[in-house]
């Protein structure tokens, strides 16, 4: 995946990129050909760091409506020649944005789709956003342009039973197996039969752990995984659980000392896991270690931990300037009491001094400073909310600073009623004061709006019908 490049968070694209309400504000007050222009190239050139926890699509769907934007652009960027690269991550956002525009109703969105499913290269996203949406009649149109990417024979037909299989949404499928033209019901149902099959035969050919396995043969199979490139420690620890006895201990504390890679991370997370007393101290010396794998490991179970004695050490760790330290402060924000503020203090500032707005280290750490009610640490996360170009930890630094900064409710609790996360929409539902005018009307807009989800809108609700007076 592209790190894709993001401007200054004090441009409308930049705010744009970034999901941010205010975003959304700037544009809907900018010159409307400015604002299309910049709405156009945040969905034709995906913002966001990380999809699978970002969300966009809604906020652009919904500012598209907003400014009564056309989708020539995006029509242009679906069928661009460039599309026969089969690169889903090119075309994702654009066909999710299209299948909220077409919830909202827009036809010409319904179209595109329509046209994209029968002839793009990621016709799936269009299918599946179109089986939410759609009509029964619209749906039956795209059997035979679908069923015609897959040509009759032994080939054909696997990849018609995997692509069936591995479909989000059933609903096209079954409306085809249903279908009585000749090719099209009875192929979707001999597919169906097909991928029922190759599931259980997947199942059944399963290369992975057997009951039958000792302690020896798990940390063989980590091994194994860490020669491919895959790295199973993580589900090999989980083996562990089950197959290690008391007996087990001096071989699996000796692979955490001096093992190889796959082996050596897996007895560190299974140890650190069931708090054997010495597991700290393998951590730490891992920690050292000349393998970015081994110390990604070790620092991975030391955060894992949960025990009195993992945060005793943490507090012995959080000031050394390495790693570790790191790892430390990341504990304490996670598990420390009050007397632990300072340090947790000291471990965001160096965070976010040393590695930037976006570092992926810093959720546990801001999540830390609401827990502990840092108030000092609301300069810091103000910082955060406005340069970060994830959403995701944007959201979560709105939810420290609900907690830490008296001025967040009159202030950034407001834009965020219009910010592209539902989870920071429902905190601005709940802070939002509504003294100020757009917030009453964004409340109410937001009660209305079929495309909302149900925990922003019992939030919204809350605020703009009062509880009734007890009896």
């Amino acid at each position: 995946m592209f790190e894709p490049v993001i401007a200054p968070s004090g441009t409308l694209l930049g705010l744009l990129q970034r999901g941010r309400g205010d975003g959304t504000l700037h544009a809907l007050t900018a010159p409307r050909a400015e604002a299309l222009a910049a709405l156009d190239h945040c969905v034709l050139n995906d913002p966001r760091r990380d999809w699978q926890v970002e969300n966009r699509s809604l906020y652009y769907a919904r500012l598209y409506l907003d400014l009564d934007g056309a989708l020539d652009e995006i029509e242009r960027h679906l069928f661009d020649p460039e599309d026969l690269l089969e690169d889903e991550t090119r075309t994702g956002l654009a066909l999710s944005v299209l299948g909220h525009l077409a919830s909202y109703g827009r036809q010409d969105a319904v179209l595109l789709l329509r046209r994209y499913a029968a002839t793009g290269s990621n016709w799936t996203w269009a299918l599946d956003e179109l089986a939410l949406r759609d009509d029964d009649a619209g749906l039956r149109a795209l059997a035979v342009p679908v069923l015609a990417r897959f040509p009759a024979g032994t080939e054909g037909d696997t990849a018609l039973a995997t692509a069936l299989r591995d479909a989000f949404e059933p609903r096209p499928w079954r409306l085809w197996a249903d279908d009585p033209r000749p090719g099209v019901g009875d192929r979707v149902r001999a597919a169906q039969e097909n991928a029922s099959f190759d599931r259980w035969q997947r199942q059944l050919s399963s290369s992975g752990p057997r009951p039958e396995w000792n302690v020896q043969a798990v940390l063989d199979w980590a091994e194994q995984g860490a020669q491919r490139g895959t790295p199973l420690y993580g589900p090999a620890a989980r083996c562990l659980v089950a197959v290690a006895q008391p007996a087990d201990r001096p071989l699996l504390v000796e692979a955490a000392r001096s093992g190889p890679d796959g082996a050596r991370c897996t007895a560190l997370r299974y140890l650190a896991g069931a708090h054997d007393p010495q597991a700290l101290d393998l951590i730490e010396a891992a920690a050292q270690d000349s393998s970015p794998v081994v110390v990604e490991a070790a620092l991975s179970a030391f955060e894992r931990m949960r025990s009195v004695a993992a945060v005793e050490r943490a507090r012995r760790w959080a000031q050394r300037p390495d790693a570790l330290g790191a790892a430390a402060g990341r504990v304490l924000a996670c598990r420390g009491a009050v007397r632990d503020r300072d340090l947790v203090l000291d471990a965001l500032r160096e965070a976010v001094r040393g590695d930037g707005p976006d570092a992926d280290t810093l959720c546990p750490l801001v999540d830390g400073a609401g827990r502990l009610g840092l108030r000092c640490a609301a300069p810091v996360l103000r910082h955060v909310y406005r340069e970060t170009s994830s959403s995701h930890l944007r959201g979560r630094t709105a939810r420290a600073l609900a907690a830490t900064d008296p001025s967040f409710a009159a202030g950034f609790a407001v834009e965020c009623l219009w910010d592209c996360e539902e989870s920071t929409r429902e905190l601005a539902a709940r802070y939002a004061e509504t003294g100020d005018a757009r917030v009453a009307e964004r409340l109410r807009r937001l009660a209305s709006d079929p495309a909302e989800v149900d925990d922003v809108q019992v939030a919204v609700r809350s605020r703009i019908t009062p509880d009734a007076p007890s009896a």
